[in-house]
């Protein structure tokens, strides 16, 4: 049976191709705001991270009245490092809105969640957003996503889908590209969604189902449960089944039930809520996600939610610098280990195992960003950290060491296509297609090593003078293509410990870019620049002038530094190498050798080199 009065979707698309902002036209436009509500632009995006990354983190619901109509939209972000958060979104709807650019077109993060909704078997409806963009080129941009679906292997019912032209930030949609900038508002769009999403389909007089797929958590009623429920009918107050994803079965009471109106969670009154309800449960203190609820005298559970493996790992543990302590609160291993056991209740894309070390942990994610976020919430919250390289997870496969590929998009001038291409290919990287899209702009695709990506941003924004733009998303794994060198310069280290003065950084920034300011406390072992040379270089930052009572010749030079370079948290983790780590506390981030003692690191380099030569 269906339930007529429902639709759920999904909106997913590439990084920064107008989602959120499409959710905010249509819950202005459904009356879900009062006339003088003070909104801000992205109203889902409610992390401060989110706000200032411009990016969705968290999958969130919102439902909207249409006519008789309740429509549940799931907001999904485009970043496929947050994968996860894709795949729980999709169990919970019906149908899918593919939001493409209409000048960028398909991006590899629009493969990768376009995958996930084929694999789903969900209907799309391809929106092809930012119509009005003067370099907007539509036609082009559709053959590109038959070309996609083609390419994933989509079948003759999954190819044949519905495409309406759409303005998000203005709020307009249309059937024909030239008529967007004429329509009033996203009736056009939300009638072809009506139209094209099925309604939630249940078996009449199954008893109930519900599959956990998020978890949030209330200051009055403690953790709730998301659930989008199966089958069945469930109220406040009921007893259900809950059944574990390790098999056991315990009856448990639903204390609240709640439904969403817009942005608000409201009481899910006096009927519950029903097929195809998306709900929170409250009362269930230790639920998880993949965890289903069913009828207590009838339980059946659901199949589980199958989450990709992570790509890559870095170990996280205290903060053991010579500065540790002086910003942060929470310096503890156990309040660490705590916090990283809190982040897995939540968080289905990363794993945290131990180390060889009781106050070092590996945490395993989908990509560097991914880590970043935990490590920077983390911060935020009052948490001095040491931070490890970033290394790819490897696999043996017939006997053969596997690791990771990123598929990469570039769209860079064509001023730009030679330096580009010697930087991947440096990275090992195999060129798979170039496009020129006759603006004197051009596209690549590349199937790059996920360890020659590590670091590569910064590197490229600096090669592109900024303009380029840089995209990638995990492919497959294939078998180990050797060393590689992807960061040709070496580090300038502090010797000693102190304040850096300005007379010793005007000698060093003749060798080097630097990272620290006069006044700025360093410690030995603390990297304080980038040696323009590939060889690290010990230096003393702290080196002050020596005063005498005789006057000079010339009057002293006012001394003319230039400004250091300031690292974030996503720069430094790219910067490293496999000998250093990132410290981080609330209030800075600073680099610096694992090893701090110079004497030490010699030792350790002359045992290597002796090594390598027997």
């Amino acid at each position: 049976m269906q339930r007529a009065d429902l639709r759920n979707v999904a909106i997913v698309a590439h990084v920064d191709h107008g989602k959120t902002t499409l959710v905010d036209g249509m819950l202005r436009q459904s009356g879900a705001f009062g006339p003088h509500a003070q909104l801000a632009d992205r109203v889902l995006d409610n992390l401060d991270l989110e706000r200032e990354k411009g990016i969705t983190i968290l999958a969130k619901n919102t439902a909207v009245r249409y006519g008789d109509l309740t429509i549940n939209i799931v907001d999904t972000p485009g970043h496929a490092d947050f994968g996860g958060e894709v795949e729980r979104g999709l169990t919970m709807v019906d149908g899918v809105l593919l939001l493409v650019d209409a000048s960028e077109g398909p991006l590899p993060q629009t493969r990768f969640v376009l995958r996930k909704t084929l694999e789903a078997r969900l209907p799309v409806i391809l929106v092809v957003n930012k119509i009005d963009r003067p370099d907007a080129r539509p036609a082009e941009v559709i053959d590109a996503v038959y070309e996609l679906f083609l390419d994933l292997g989509a079948d003759e019912s999954q190819i044949e889908f519905p495409i309406v032209y759409c303005n998000a930030r203005e709020g307009r949609a249309a059937m024909e590209a030239a008529d967007v900038a004429a329509a009033p508002d996203l009736k056009i769009l939300l009638d072809l969604l009506v139209e094209a999403i099925p309604a939630p389909e249940h078996d009449d007089g199954h008893p109930f189902q519900a599959l956990v797929t998020n978890l949030d958590a209330s200051p009055y009623v403690g953790r709730l449960a998301l659930c989008r429920v199966r089958n069945g009918r469930v109220r406040k107050g009921e007893s259900v089944a809950w059944c574990r994803r390790d098999g056991t079965v315990e009856r448990v009471r639903i204390s609240e039930l709640y439904m969403t109106e817009a942005l608000e969670r409201v009481d899910a009154g006096p009927d519950g809520a029903g097929p195809g309800d998306i709900i929170a449960v409250a009362g269930i203190p230790e639920i998880m996600i993949g965890d289903t609820l069913a009828d207590a005298d009838d339980p059946r559970p659901l199949p589980v939610i199958r989450i990709d493996e992570p790509s890559l790992g870095m170990t996280v543990g205290v903060n053991t610098s010579p500065l540790a302590g002086r910003d942060g609160k929470k310096l503890t291993a156990r309040l660490i280990k705590g916090r990283l056991d809190q982040e897995l209740v939540g968080n289905v894309s990363i794993r945290v195992l131990p180390t060889d070390r009781p106050d070092t942990w590996e945490v395993q994610g989908r990509g560097e960003l991914a880590l970043a976020v935990l490590v920077e919430m983390m911060r935020r919250e009052g948490f001095e950290l040491t931070v490890g390289k970033p290394q790819v997870l490897t696999r043996t496969v017939d006997g053969r060491l596997h690791e990771p590929m990123e598929r990469v998009s570039v769209d860079i001038p064509e001023d730009y296509l030679g330096v580009v291409t010697q930087l991947l290919s440096m990275r090992k990287g195999r060129m798979e297609t170039m496009t020129n899209h006759g603006t004197g702009w051009c596209r690549m695709d590349w199937l790059v090593p996920s360890r020659g990506l590590i670091g590569f941003r910064t590197e490229f924004l600096t090669e592109t003078r900024g303009t380029g733009q840089l995209h990638h998303v995990f492919e497959r794994y294939e078998p180990w293509l050797g060393d590689l060198r992807t960061r040709p310069n070496g580090s300038m280290v502090a010797d000693r410990a102190g304040s850096c003065t300005a007379y010793a950084l005007a000698n060093l920034q003749e060798r080097g870019a630097l990272f620290v300011a006069p006044g700025t406390e360093v410690y030995e072992g603390m990297i304080v620049g980038e040696n323009a040379r590939a060889e690290d270089m010990d230096v003393n930052p702290t080196k002050e002038k020596k005063l005498t009572n005789m006057r000079a010749a010339a009057a002293d030079t006012t001394v003319v530094l230039v400004p250091p370079r300031p690292l974030s948290l996503e720069q430094a983790l790219e910067f490293t190498r496999e000998d250093e780590c990132v410290e981080v506390t609330p209030a800075t981030v600073r680099l610096r050798k694992v090893v701090l003692e110079a004497a030490e690191r010699g030792r350790r380099r002359g045992t290597a080199r002796n090594a390598a030569r027997d």
